[in-house]
């Protein structure tokens, strides 16, 4: 009978190529950008969760040598472009949130679960307060932070199944 932990190991001499071992990470948070802005959901306030912010925060806490703070650049101007925000808003806030990790990765030695949870929690809401503050100081009204608070939860409480499925993605990428 085949042990079934040998079926995930790579064959001797192959290996992943650059564009899965690279652009498996920044496909899926691009697609999590997007899925805030195509699913048919219609409400008065915001609710759905930042997809594309907590596939970030993801795989920067799950595998912390995979990107540089600059990466959040061009994915928060992605999903500037695709979710309405003012442009430079997610570029200035993911960026922000990623520098934020990295000096608490050079701090400490290591992390447990509930830590990289609670560093997560800390960078989305800082992230959807700064994205009320944009949004206010650009004209979009009175907007008050109660009105995001379900999406502050939602995407706290959400945070632990993405970076379950990161690393289910993660597996798949590294194996050939």
């Amino acid at each position: 009978m085949i042990d079934p932990h040998l079926l995930h190991v790579p064959r001797l001499g192959r290996y992943p190529g650059q564009f899965r071992l690279i652009g498996t990470p920044v496909i899926t948070v691009m697609l999590g950008s997007l899925a805030s802005a195509i699913l048919p959901l219609i409400a008065q306030s915001p609710v759905m969760p930042l997809f594309g912010l907590l596939l970030l925060l993801s795989w920067r806490l799950l595998r912390p040598e995979l990107w540089r703070a600059w990466i959040a650049l061009p994915l928060g101007l992605f999903d500037d472009l695709v979710s309405g925000q003012p442009i430079g808003s997610a570029m200035f806030l993911w960026t922000v949130a990623l520098i934020g990790i990295d000096a608490i990765d050079h701090r400490m030695v290591w992390r447990s679960y509930k830590q990289d949870w609670l560093i997560a929690s800390v960078a989305i809401i800082f992230c959807i307060s700064g994205g009320v503050f944009f949004a206010r100081i650009t004209g979009g009204g009175e907007i008050r932070l109660l009105l995001v608070a379900p999406q502050m939860v939602w995407s706290v409480l959400l945070f632990p199944f993405m970076i379950r499925q990161c690393a289910r993605i993660d597996r798949w990428r590294v194996m050939a």
